[in-house]
């Protein structure tokens, strides 16, 4: 089945992205997207679909008609709120209080354009953290970890000491549910033969 993929253009310059893919050992090359990322009034599964189509959108002219090209879009949420990147230190600690002790939901929308289709989806994941004291956060923030990265902590790093319990797929809080991702593609693909 991996042979009839078409191949794969990631619309994100995120490292963590690309790095789920390598470590899936799927084949791709990368273009930055240079779409506006800024959106109001949204729920956070309309948001990620939302930005994630303006990626693809940036990306897909540059792209030839024979790739998959894919982009994603990735935020977390707690009480109605959506927790995109922390535009500051302050932000960040207020981020991290938010989710101290309790469970949030991880919104990663995704967009995929192959031979004139296209299809959409967003993921979500629960993610619980255990109570974290105001050293933790403070030494936490000070790192500069939360920067750049949704509702301020990446898994994958020392953050990885805060979460308590996980429910769903861990690819989802990094940044691309990479397996339903590709089965997605494969969908697409197939309406094709």
């Amino acid at each position: 089945m991996r042979d009839k993929l078409p191949h794969i253009v990631l619309a994100s310059s995120s490292v963590n992205r690309r790095q789920i893919l390598e470590r899936a050992g799927i084949a791709f090359d990368w273009m930055a997207s240079d779409a506006d990322e800024t959106a109001s009034g949204l729920s956070p599964d309309a948001l990620v679909l939302e930005l994630a189509r303006r990626k693809l959108e940036a990306v897909l002219p540059r792209c030839a008609a024979e790739d998959a090209v894919v982009a994603a879009d990735t935020v977390a949420s707690i009480d109605g709120e959506i927790l995109g990147k922390p535009r500051d230190a302050a932000e960040a600690s207020r981020f991290l209080h938010m989710l101290s002790g309790r469970t949030h939901v991880v919104y990663t929308g995704v967009c995929i354009a192959c031979r004139g289709k296209r299809t959409a989806f967003c993921h979500t994941t629960d993610v619980t953290f255990y109570p974290l004291s105001e050293r933790e956060i403070a030494d936490y923030v000070a790192s500069g970890e939360p920067f750049g990265k949704a509702g301020a902590y990446g898994i994958q790093g020392p953050a990885a000491l805060f979460v308590e319990r996980i429910c769903g797929d861990y690819n989802n809080i990094f940044g691309l549910p990479v397996a339903r991702m590709m089965r997605a593609l494969r969908a697409l693909v197939q309406m094709d033969e």
